[in-house]
């Protein structure tokens, strides 16, 4: 049975893909991580780190940095860069809270405070930027209207990285996290959404009769990511199935097995659906 939590998740899922626009990546504030992707990969958004790159004759170079915080200068990019894609692949609409950055992970979630007025902001980084005059970061038209310096054009901020919010919406685009809940599915391909994403590889580590146990059982793998229990009939009697994933392909799957088999998990295997 659905929690409350999730049938109103399902719900402003389904009331926001309702109202999607169609000029770039709709706004995703208030969604689960696991919504905010599907979203994302449907509009051609993927999760990358990128290389070091040289811009003016400077180099940057993006990674992983859970613990970045930064004080600096911002400013805001609109109108000349609507509707053109992002540097994950998304199409930028001014009209949604995104920003650009020059070398935290895309997608990102951060959190922006204007230190001239005290007003604060969650947007997420989905592109690269800015490179002008030692700036730290680009927010969207409507992000700096909500920031309060549009008018002005630029302001001094503090940006900090939200590691729990960005990490998991990270392991949801990399199909490291069961996708959805299966009732949740069923909802989204009765209303007509595209529910590949949930399609995959998956490392199934325990079969039970009672639901308690896999509850337990799943507890174990939570440091490989957020496990799934899928209901399965056998002889019309019911199972409790703990599994990981799903995973984009084989490789990955093969690798995450080869990690939960040497920590003891020995009757895993691989099931792809």
């Amino acid at each position: 049975m659905l929690t409350f939590k999730q049938k109103r998740g399902i719900l402003l899922f389904l009331l926001f893909l309702s109202g999607c626009a169609s000029h770039g990546t709709p706004e995703l504030a208030g969604l689960s991580p696991e919504a905010q992707a599907v979203v994302i990969k449907q509009h051609g958004g993927v999760y990358k780190v990128g290389n070091p790159y040289q811009i003016f004759g400077k180099w940057y170079y993006p990674k992983e940095d859970y613990s970045y915080s930064e004080i600096g200068m911002a400013s805001w990019y609109g109108d000349d860069f609507h509707a053109k894609r992002t540097a994950n692949g998304e199409k930028y609409d001014m009209n949604t809270l995104t920003a650009a950055h020059r070398t935290l992970p895309l997608p990102s979630i951060v959190k922006v405070t204007n230190l001239e007025n005290g007003r604060s902001l969650v947007v997420r980084v989905n592109d690269r930027g800015p490179y002008a005059k030692d700036r730290i970061i680009d927010i969207s038209k409507r992000g700096a209207q909500l920031l309060g310096y549009q008018t002005k054009g630029i302001t001094k901020v503090r940006v900090e990285l939200m590691a729990k919010e960005s990490k998991a919406l990270k392991a949801a685009l990399l199909g490291q996290t069961s996708a959805v809940h299966e009732k949740t599915k069923e909802i989204l391909e009765r209303q007509g959404v595209d529910t590949d994403f949930l399609k995959g590889y998956y490392i199934q580590t325990g079969s039970f009769g009672q639901k308690s146990l896999a509850q337990n059982f799943a507890s174990k793998l939570e440091k490989f990511g957020a496990p799934l229990i899928k209901e399965a009939y056998v002889d019309e009697r019911k199972y409790y199935r703990v599994r990981l994933g799903p995973l984009q392909n084989e490789d990955e799957a093969q690798k995450l097995l080869l990690k939960v088999r040497s920590n003891g998990f020995s009757d895993a295997r691989i099931i792809k659906e």
